[in-house]
């Protein structure tokens, strides 16, 4: 029948309901240690394959486009210390 969902959808969205309803019911400790272990459980989300390297990339050709403004590290120290100072 179209347009109705598959009974094991529904049987896993109260599932999932239930577990939420179960883990919200414990203790904040006990809430805690079972959200790491979720998360622990679960891939890095800022997983790059090239390990930043195309963002590197993409940069530099900003810089070389000047398209990007950059400073130097001393422009950057002195910004930070007169802020300070203000």
């Amino acid at each position: 029948m179209p347009g109705k969902t598959p009974p094991i959808t529904l049987a896993f969205v109260a599932t999932i309901t239930e577990v939420e309803r179960l883990a919200l019911d414990l203790p904040e400790n006990q809430r805690a240690v079972l959200a790491a272990h979720l998360l622990g459980s679960l891939p890095a989300v800022l997983h790059d394959e090239d390990e930043g390297i195309g963002e590197a990339l993409r940069r530099d050709a900003e810089l070389d486009a000047g398209a990007s403004s950059a400073i130097s590290l001393k422009e950057l120290d002195e910004r930070v210390e007169r802020r300070r100072r203000s």
